[in-house]
């Protein structure tokens, strides 16, 4: 009997590619747990790094707020924008990540 997949199945034209290097014990951990879920390698592996790279996202993609919550929320967005002292300097200020190497 197969595993009961827990992973996302991703839909679509496969126009692009990404390879991967493992060492030998990860690939035979793939090739195991895939069979076990009766898929191949690449799509158990598409499938897991789909649903693992949904569920980081997710976050940040979209959100749920209570009535109250979105009320206060709502409003702010409404709200006039305000200058705030020294945000206009400290976004001119160089970072470290703006210096050349």
């Amino acid at each position: 009997m197969a595993a009961q997949r827990t992973y996302a199945l991703v839909v679509g034209v496969k126009e692009e590619r990404i390879n991967l290097r493992v060492d030998g014990e990860t690939k035979r951990l793939l090739e195991s747990a895939s069979e076990v879920a009766g898929d191949t390698v690449s799509s158990f592996v598409l499938g897991a790094a789909t649903t693992a790279a949904r569920e980081l996202l997710a976050d940040r993609t979209g959100f749920r707020l209570g009535e109250e919550q979105w009320r206060a929320f709502d409003m702010a967005l409404s709200r006039e924008p305000r200058d705030v002292p020294g945000l206009a300097e400290l976004m001119r200020t160089p970072t470290l990540l703006d210096e050349n190497p």
